[in-house]
């Protein structure tokens, strides 16, 4: 029995990230899908202090240490991954335990300009070095444009993108 985490580092409903991590998990088919929700407050010393870490943090970082693979879609916001996203991290970071150590995690991305997400997942790479996830090399998947690279059904329409994201997931599998 596989469980999937996955985490898309944009709030809205209709982000395209959220597309690209549900065909991501579609082509793994896990026995469970853990769709993450990251609406934490902002990381703040005094708040994490007075209240200790956010139940709905540690409920994530329970979820991530007891899956057997994580997938992370972000998208690029200013030439780096999202603040929601980060703001996760930084909280999860708080958490008992290493929830990321050695855990097989595929990291991709969706965004509208032309290099679909590039520079968002090498600022992504650098803040997970310090939880030790076993993030996987390749290959890439960027999809540019992401506006228009759904259908209606929320399926991806170039064939090599799904390509490539079918050859991620099954690194990823072969990682557990």
């Amino acid at each position: 029995m596989t469980t999937l985490v996955t985490i898309a580092g944009a709030l809205r409903q209709a982000s395209t990230n959220r597309l690209l991590a549900a065909e991501a998990a579609r082509l793994f088919a896990p026995d469970e899908l853990i769709q993450a929700d990251l609406r934490f407050p902002l990381y703040d010393g005094d708040l994490e202090e007075a209240e200790g870490v956010p139940d709905a943090v540690q409920t994530l970082a329970d979820q991530i240490a007891g899956a057997d693979a994580v997938v992370i879609s972000t998208p690029e916001y200013n030439k780096a991954l999202s603040g929601v996203l980060k703001n996760a991290l930084d909280w999860i970071s708080r958490t008992k335990g290493r929830p990321f150590a050695g855990k097989p995690t595929a990291i991709m991305s969706a965004a509208a300009g032309r290099a679909g997400g590039e520079r968002s997942q090498f600022s992504l790479r650098l803040c997970l070095v310090p939880f030790g996830a076993d993030v996987l090399t390749g290959p890439e998947v960027m999809i540019a444009n992401s506006g228009n690279a759904f259908d209606d059904t929320g399926r991806l329409k170039d064939e090599n993108a799904v390509k490539f994201l079918g050859q991620l997931m099954e690194n990823l599998r072969a990682r557990i």
